[in-house]
């Protein structure tokens, strides 16, 4: 108990002084002694190991408590639970020593929860200690007075009772004092003085070394001096010699946040290549230096575009911070496959840099409390769910500047959950930067109810609100007029695509083609690729290869269409993509087709058209859109394509009427108008077809219907930070992050289910991840490095008969066994192919993971 006291004590020494200052205002603490508080209170989570059911776990000691007249009864080996007996008798005890004291009851919830879930009230009660004797008893508070008379921590919170995130915020910190404290290799067992306090004064040694070892920094602000726009944005960009000066965007946003105090949300929408990304960055740095953040967290919607976002992250800390020691991680399932994070964990380079990627931080559940981190948003959202431990990613993002980018390419369901975070990261001391080219109105307003921002001015777009202090103040920003682009339509198959992609691909240049599903980007990519003679001018890239060589492909993807110089780029060249092309990442193409999908959405692929400056054939000088399925004599078609699968049909009907209408597009004077047309309006008042008329009411129907499950579904799921803490895990299924981690499945977004796997070739002598890979024993735990290997060749699929067939297999030991592998399941192929589930399912080397149905006939054989 003492050295996780000293560990929890430690660890608030290295926050920020307004961290430190938030915790003691947020539990109404005096500052001076807010920190032994806490550190008292967090070490008392080990109460309950003074029981007799749990006592008995351990022979030896069991012969020793005896030997001095403690009993074992056996009606009292029945409560074994020492977490939640803990919180039983501290309830029950810790009156005596904070008479009146409310929020005794809200630390025994936050005590209790140290294995993962929050307890309810039910629980704790079932789990006080029974038919144990008086002597049990005594010894306990014999030990409870010992305890609070060596920490001495004052009189506690001066407050009625600890509002759920104060409670969750405690729970945090004791779950990852817990997890150092308990570690012997940094506290060996026994004590280690003749006093309890001379035992806590070496505890606190031996957590600074731990701190230390872990990587740990100690909190230092990234900007040490005030400094203009221009000149915070030239660093930012990494150009010292001054050549660009802040965008409109920028120095907007940089007036707005002179203004900003306290907790802040800022709402940026404004057109794709404006720079939102180095706003972001800028606004940390101010926000930071107002109020003392601890560090930042980007997340991005896709693991792909926090790859992109990981390199512009490092740029940006390695310019504000040369002689600051910090940590950084990627966070998302993929982050351990990444060379970048090899070398800065030391792995690969043994070059020291003041940056690193701590491996304590890298571990499951741990990486949001490493001060700075891009990711994923799924990460920050299991923060709402009632996942193991999800205060410990509480803890980790309070009192940080959060950022989510393209906030507009989310769900309802998933839209309900950034609501449910807004409302946990404002009391937890955050600021918030939403970013996005393509809001519609609805969902402003929802994300200004969620932070609790009443006040809303009207401000054209581009625009920047920023909400704090219960005021929302506003700027509208001038931004770059681009070339108007040409919209039109061809039909939907595959055949006119290939067609009219050759014919632009004929003049010159390079191209890209969106589509909507990956079979449908493999058909044409193998329809394209008969009819080219060079087959170096066609690229394929969607999410369903393995992961490494989905890497690989998004490498060659950014090396051929990124910002690079023109003498390296592609003369001719074609990609075929599926939506990972669509944000985020920095492309650029001079001509481009689109399956029909929801306008924000194409707007964002339009983005990719004319990014950068530069010559382009005379054949593509003017930027030209062309959307499958946009045709005026019919509405498309969505089953055949299944783009009635992907996205909403009725929204896609609104798109479809709207863009008929507007055969060019001016960028960004059109782009609010747009958006609001198909997502706030009625675009079908001129319709008259009364065949299209019966399919829209019914698309119209089922869009209601829609919205209404998913934005419960997401109240039922998220765990609502305003709930009173005794209430609020009430009817909250108590989840795990993996599908087979045990719990009920909880998601971040709704889809179809998904699995991910590991394809293996499987052979007499063993298996191996690729045909010429030396074979190993799947029965045999692998060495690290191997697998790490098989980490990175994971995939996810989403076939229903597949995966459950899959999850019915047993797991291999060496699978079993390995950490870094438990939650993977393997799909063992023979010859590249597996039937299985009713699919036959090929692993391609050009393709990825294909799926076929399997013929009764091709079953039999």
């Amino acid at each position: 108990m003492l050295d996780v006291a000293a560990v929890a004590e430690t660890i608030l020494s290295r926050e920020s002084a307004q961290t430190q200052n938030w915790a003691a205002c947020s539990f109404h603490l005096p500052q001076p002694t807010a920190s032994r508080w806490f550190a008292a209170i967090a070490g008392l989570h080990d109460f309950g190991k003074a029981i007799p059911g749990f006592q008995f776990k351990w022979p030896e000691g069991q012969r020793a408590d005896e030997a001095v007249g403690l009993a074992f009864k056996t009606g009292s080996l029945d409560v074994h639970r020492h977490d939640l007996a803990g919180a039983a008798l501290l309830h029950r005890q810790l009156p005596a020593r904070f008479p009146g004291a409310e929020w005794i009851r809200g630390v025994c919830q936050a005590l209790g929860a140290h294995h993962g879930y929050m307890p309810n009230p039910m629980e704790i009660r079932d789990s006080m200690p029974r038919y144990e004797g008086a002597a049990w008893a005594d010894v306990r508070t014999e030990i409870l007075d010992a305890y609070l008379q060596t920490l001495a921590p004052g009189d506690g919170p001066a407050l009625e009772d600890l509002p759920l995130p104060a409670v969750a915020w405690l729970a945090g910190l004791t779950s990852v004092a817990d997890w150092i404290g308990s570690n012997l290799e940094w506290f060996p067992a026994g004590e280690r003085a003749d006093t309890l306090a001379g035992h806590f004064d070496k505890a606190r040694e031996l957590a600074e070394a731990a701190l230390d070892a872990i990587g740990w920094p100690a909190y230092q602000p990234l900007l040490d001096t005030a400094a203009d726009t221009d000149h915070l944005v030239w660093r930012i960009l990494g150009q010292p010699d001054k050549t660009v000066a802040a965008r409109p965007l920028q120095q907007a946003a940089d007036r707005l946040l002179t203004q900003a105090t306290g907790p802040t949300l800022c709402i940026v929408e404004a057109p794709m290549g404006e720079g939102k990304t180095e706003l972001a960055l800028l606004a940390h740095l101010r926000l930071q230096a107002a109020n003392g953040h601890r560090g930042l967290y980007l997340a991005l919607p896709t693991q792909a575009t926090g790859n992109a976002m990981f390199d512009r992250a490092l740029a940006f800390l390695r310019g504000f911070s040369p002689d600051l020691r910090l940590d950084i991680q990627l966070i998302h399932g993929g982050a351990m496959l990444d060379e970048r994070i090899h070398r800065l964990r030391g792995v690969d380079d043994s070059q020291a840099e003041s940056i690193s990627s701590s491996v304590w931080f890298s571990q499951r559940k741990r990486p949001l409390l490493s001060p700075y981190g891009v990711g994923t948003v799924d990460q920050a959202l299991f923060a709402t769910l009632n996942v193991k431990h999800h205060f410990v990613r509480l803890w980790g993002l309070t009192n940080r500047v959060v950022v989510l980018d393209e906030i507009h390419a989310y769900d309802t369901y998933t839209s309900g959950l950034i609501e449910a975070l807004l409302r946990w990261l404002k009391p937890l001391g955050c600021s918030v930067i939403l970013m996005s080219a393509t809001l519609p109105a609805k969902r402003r307003a929802a994300l200004l109810d969620a932070w609790g921002a009443t006040d809303r001015p009207e401000i054209a777009y581009p625009r920047i609100l920023m909400a704090r202090n219960g005021e929302t103040l506003g700027e509208t920003v001038a931004c770059r007029s681009l070339a108007p682009i040409q919209i039109s339509g061809i039909a939907e198959d595959l055949a006119t695509l290939a067609d009219a992609a050759l014919a632009c691909l004929a003049e010159g240049g390079c191209g890209l083609v969106v589509v909507n599903t990956v079979q449908r980007a493999q058909d044409l990519y193998l329809l394209l690729r008969e009819r080219l003679d060079e087959p170096s001018e066609l690229l394929l890239f969607h999410a369903r290869f393995p992961a490494d060589e989905r890497a690989a492909r998004e490498r060659d993807v950014l090396t051929h269409f990124g910002p690079t110089p023109t003498a390296r780029r592609p003369t001719r060249c074609l990609l075929i993509a599926t939506q990972v092309a669509e944000q985020s990442l920095d492309l650029d193409f001079d001509f481009m087709f689109s399956d029909l999908a929801p306008v924000d959405l194409l707007l964002q692929r339009s983005g990719r058209l004319h990014r950068h400056e530069r010559e382009r054939p005379p054949a593509h000088r003017q930027p030209h859109l062309r959307i499958a399925g946009l045709l005026n004599e019919r509405p498309p078609e969505l089953t055949e394509t299944a783009w009635g699968f992907v996205y909403d049909p009725y929204v896609l009907y609104c798109t479809w009427v709207v863009a008929l209408r507007e055969p060019l597009w001016r960028l960004p004077e059109d782009i609010d108008r747009l958006v609001q047309a198909v997502y706030s309006g009625d675009p079908f008042e001129e319709e008259d077809r009364p065949d299209f008329l019966a399919t829209l009411d019914k698309a119209l129907g089922e869009h209601y219907a829609k919205i209404q499950t998913q934005r419960q579904q997401a109240i039922n799921a998220a765990i609502d930070a305003d709930a009173e803490p005794q209430n609020a895990y009430n009817q909250k299924p108590r989840a795990n992050e993996e599908r087979d981690g045990g719990g009920t499945p909880v998601v971040t977004r709704l889809g179809d289910d998904s699995l991910t796997v590991i394809p293996v070739l499987v052979a007499d002598d063993g298996w191996r991840l690729l045909p010429n890979d030396p074979p190993f024993n799947p029965e045999m735990v692998p060495d690290d490095a191997l697998a790490r290997r098989i980490f990175g060749r994971q995939v996810r699929i989403s076939r229903k008969g597949v995966l459950h067939a899959l999850l019915a297999l047993p797991l291999p030991k060496g699978f079993d066994e390995h950490p870094l592998l438990r939650h993977l399941r393997p799909l063992p192929l023979h010859d590249g192919v597996a039937d299985i589930g009713g699919i036959r399912v090929i692993l391609d080397p050009e393709l990825g993971i294909v799926y076929k149905p399997l013929s009764p006939d091709t079953e039999a054989a």
